[in-house]
């Protein structure tokens, strides 16, 4: 997937899993009920700063705090924009 967009500094785009539709019991969770994903995959990642140097990649699996990051929608997918420091890990 080629993407026209760069990040700067430290910060990293991140494409979200789509959310449950379903829970283990087989019960299907409505549009409202539904949480936000705290789960994604790296898309795009900066150069980093000269204090900062990137620890992720492109193609990392990352959790995420819920509320962290600014939502944008390209090429009709949505996507997260966040600096580096509001990822909670790499899975």
């Amino acid at each position: 997937m080629a993407l026209n967009i760069k990040p700067l500094s430290d910060r990293v785009l991140i494409e979200p899993v789509a959310a449950e539709t379903k829970t283990a019991s087989g019960i299907f969770i409505p549009d409202t009920a539904k949480e936000k994903p705290q789960k994604g995959t790296v898309v795009a990642v900066g150069n980093g700063s000269k204090d900062h140097q990137m620890t992720v990649k492109i193609g990392d699996t990352v959790l995420y705090g819920k509320y962290a990051g600014t939502e944008l929608k390209l090429e009709g997918t949505d996507y997260l924009i966040m600096r580096e420091d509001d990822i909670l890990a790499i899975i």
